[in-house]
């Protein structure tokens, strides 16, 4: 039963840690501070009725104060109670500790109502509207990982609220940043794509087509797998693991001339290959092929890692059609070799007037001032027709396959690099619509539709002087001008500066740790390699059929007798001519000899370096005979090692030699 006094003053009894309850409308005068005593405040007061009987409250949240006989913390809620004891309101959370001192032995009587404490609580139900939100580093196990959670949480929201989708390119996908490197060629019927393709894997593959005529009538797809077979188009795009959902939006039309081979080559576990159709020319090309062609060449473009335009060394002539294909490649220069194959059909001088008329028909079409790279090869396994420019032809072959192999290594790099460009393209994009959101009136919207459309490159003037933003990353403007005919422009909103800042924010702060993860990245793509089919005369040093194998710094290899005996006779008559002293030439005495080749003191610092194979400083008729031989090898346009092979050795000193490095 409550104790209470006549006055309404609650009797304190002097018992350790006891708990009282107290009213909103109570308050207590015989609080003795020498007790430690825990008051509780309820937040409906207490009736009495006419009896001297308390009413029964509904169950309340409680307020709880909790004191000791030290100095502690008081609060209530986010009230918090002053030195004089009085409860004062606050809507801070949390609430500074304020110590309570304890000179009166009274409690006063809060002036809080039971509508202050609900305005308090209601205060601190919201009063996350108001907190800063918290700033954790954001970790990533590989870098394609990283591009995943940037592009959906950063980037994808500022495509979706302008449209860029519908103007440029559907969404990524996790299939499209966990893609293998792809590989795209392109070229005029009978240009030898799909020989191109059989020759990199050295064995054929399903749905395989070879002839003079167009004979390739459909996208082809050819990736690994342990089961061979073809799937067709309709069921490609709609398995998840794989990257071409998209193509859906191309129609049936596509769809029935698109299929992926599956093949089991090890040339495919590092990258995957797309076979086109034939660019075809002359009046056939006038057929409409049912679907955009040159919008799936530019999908295809956005996502593959290398583009290989093929030419006929004897059709060297550009179709409409072959150039609107080139131009859907624009602005994926970085992306695109060229190269001339059956160059063996013709003799050394029609190929250089050739290769003279491939790069003015290329500089016509791309446009640009910069000479493309070119290989030069015959990319089959026929016998050469003229085979004067054979050792050409390895060499360009030997430079195409490396840059291939290289493509799994630079995935990452490649798909950070296309992210980069999707962000600026994205932004420009952002910035044109809601500069056209900005720009119409509440009546007479067609009209003006109109007219902003006719006039989008005074829009494109103003976005490049507010926003100092490169007319290189602008979109074309025929395009952005036929996609905005077709678009309802109450659809676009007005410019949001935290979607552009958080993409911002994207490109300087987590691009840069992207970039800096990139040397130790583990993503899957990026640890394949390239190897098998033709990819392994690329680092054949065993057989003699090798790159430059038996030429160089690589002839005598394998061979049981020392490749420099061969000159041996004029290198001695030449050591004793220079008077050697117990046997050996000075550093000086023998400048004066080597710089008569007249080859680079670089070059010839490294050639002494390698000929002092005991690292004396001085050189003894061996080395001597070691260094002549050298300085031939550079003089017949071969390049000098980095250390010096175990063939060239003297024979008299492998023993005592190591195989190392030399210093630069």
């Amino acid at each position: 039963m409550d104790q209470t006094d006549i006055n309404g003053n609650i009797k304190v009894p002097k018992a350790t840690n006891s708990t009282l309850e107290l009213t909103d409308e109570v308050a207590s005068d015989s609080y003795d501070k020498s007790t430690n005593t825990s008051l509780t405040f309820k937040n409906k007061k207490e009736d009495i009725d006419s009896d001297g009987y308390k009413v029964p409250e509904e169950p309340e949240t409680n307020r709880r104060i909790c004191s000791s006989t030290s100095e502690t913390d008081r609060f209530v809620n986010n009230s918090v109670i002053d030195d004089k004891g009085a409860v004062e309101s606050s809507f801070e959370d949390p609430v500074p500790p304020v110590k309570m001192k304890r000179k009166k032995h009274t409690l006063k009587r809060s002036s809080t109502t039971l509508s202050d404490t609900r305005i308090m609580n209601r205060g601190k139900m919201f009063s996350w509207l108001g907190k800063v939100p918290e700033v954790r580093p954001e970790c990533y196990e590989n870098v394609v990982d990283g591009l995943k959670a940037i592009y959906k949480n950063k980037m994808l929201p500022l495509e979706q609220h302008y449209l860029f989708h519908e103007f440029h390119s559907p969404p990524l996908n996790d299939a499209d940043f966990d893609a293998k490197p792809m590989i795209l060629l392109v070229g005029q019927y009978s240009t030898g794509k799909t020989t191109f393709i059989k020759y990199l894997l050295e064995r054929d593959f399903p749905g395989m087509r070879i002839g003079p005529e167009p004979t390739t009538d459909r996208f082809i797809a050819v990736m690994y797998s342990e089961t061979e077979g073809v799937i067709p188009g309709n069921a490609l795009v709609v398995d998840p693991k794989k990257q071409f959902r998209p193509l859906s939006s191309f129609g049936n039309a596509f769809l029935n001339r698109f299929q992926c081979s599956l093949v089991k080559s090890s040339v495919l576990k590092g990258v995957s290959i797309i076979d086109t159709p034939g660019i075809l020319s002359g009046e056939k090309q006038r057929i409409d092929r049912g679907y955009d062609f040159t919008g799936v060449l530019e999908w295809f473009a956005e996502r593959v890692d290398r583009i290989i335009l093929l030419f006929d060394a004897h059709k060297l002539d550009i179709s409409d059609e072959f150039r609107r294909s080139i131009e859907a490649l624009r602005g994926h220069d970085d992306k695109i070799r060229i190269v001339l194959n059956k160059a063996d059909m013709i003799d050394q001088q029609q190929l250089m007037r050739v290769y003279g008329a491939l790069m003015w028909s290329l500089g016509k079409v791309l446009q640009t001032p910069e000479v493309v790279r070119v290989y030069i090869g015959s990319f089959w396994d026929e016998p050469l027709r003229y085979d004067g420019n054979r050792k050409l032809f390895e060499a360009e072959t030997q430079d195409l396959f490396t840059d291939l192999q290289s493509l799994p290594k630079n995935s990452a790099l490649r798909k950070l690099n296309d992210l980069i460009k999707r962000a600026r393209l994205a932004k420009v994009h952002a910035y044109i619509i809601s500069e056209i959101k900005k720009e119409m009136p509440l009546f007479g919207k067609e009209h003006k539709k109109k007219d902003l459309i006719k006039n989008l490159t005074q829009i494109y003037e103003k976005i490049h002087k507010e926003h100092q933003i490169s007319t290189g990353d602008f979109p074309d403007m025929n395009k952005m001008q036929e996609h905005l005919s077709k678009q309802d422009f109450n659809k676009f909103h007005s410019l949001k500066p935290k979607l552009m800042d958080t993409v911002n924010d994207m490109l300087t702060v987590n691009i840069s740790e992207l970039m800096s993860m990139i040397p130790h990245d583990s993503s899957p793509t990026s640890q394949g390699e390239v190897t098998g089919g033709a990819f392994e005369n690329v680092e054949d040093r065993v057989t003699p059929f090798g790159y430059k194998s038996g030429e160089g710094c690589n002839a005598g290899y394998g061979e049981p007798e020392w490749i420099v005996n061969k000159e041996r006779d004029s290198y001695d008559k030449l050591f004793d001519t220079l008077g050697p002293v117990n046997g050996k030439l000075s550093g000086a005495t023998v400048k004066d000899e080597l710089v008569k080749s007249k080859l680079p003191n670089a070059i010839l610092g490294k050639i002494w370096k390698l000929s002092d194979v005991d690292k004396d400083g001085y050189l003894d008729r061996d080395e001597f005979a070691l260094a002549m031989h050298l300085i031939n090898v550079k003089l017949q346009g071969n390049e000098i090692p980095f250390h010096l092979p175990e063939h060239l050795v003297p024979p008299n000193k492998k023993s005592n030699y190591q195989n190392r490095p030399f210093s630069q």
